[in-house]
């Protein structure tokens, strides 16, 4: 069996001040940097389907309404190492064209070349899914990736 193609491919990571956020066209992954030797239970991380609150100690990380909306129950967190937090949450709308700007709808935009990058990675997955037998790890394309994809001149 092949490898997955996110495994491949890595996903591009948008920095924050707390750690980071990336995207696949079915998941988004948020790491957040916290002090060495933290236990589980110091943390609190509240996940619904349009919203999401991070706090330790009872200090607040970041809270706020998500870009787009996940599956709540099927989206998880885990400290690994007692000085990172990994946090997967599951979009319900699972497309190419989901390409979420920002992890909430207020704060921790991606940069323009970061997001285009993303849609670039997303885009690849989703001809990956359409066409398993190829290899589109390494590939490079160009273009205007708005909606999934690139967009040609009519």
């Amino acid at each position: 069996m092949a490898d997955h193609f996110d495994e491949k491919s890595g996903v591009v990571p948008s920095k924050t001040s707390w750690g980071n956020w990336a995207q696949t066209i079915d998941e988004v992954f948020i790491e957040v940097n916290v002090p060495k030797g933290t236990k589980g239970r110091e943390i609190s991380c509240d996940i619904k389907p349009k919203g999401i609150k991070f706090c330790l100690k009872g200090q607040e990380f970041f809270k706020g309404e998500l870009f787009g909306t996940v599956l709540a129950d099927e989206s998880t967190w885990v400290l690994e190492d007692n000085e990172l937090v990994r946090i997967i949450l599951v979009k319900s709308g699972r497309d190419a064209a989901n390409c979420w700007h920002s992890l909430l709808t207020s704060e921790y935009s991606a940069d323009p070349w970061t997001f285009n990058e993303m849609e670039k990675k997303l885009t690849l997955e989703r001809f990956q899914k359409e066409n398993p037998g190829f290899d589109f790890s390494k590939a490079d394309i160009s273009g205007n990736y708005s909606g999934g994809g690139p967009q040609f001149p009519s």
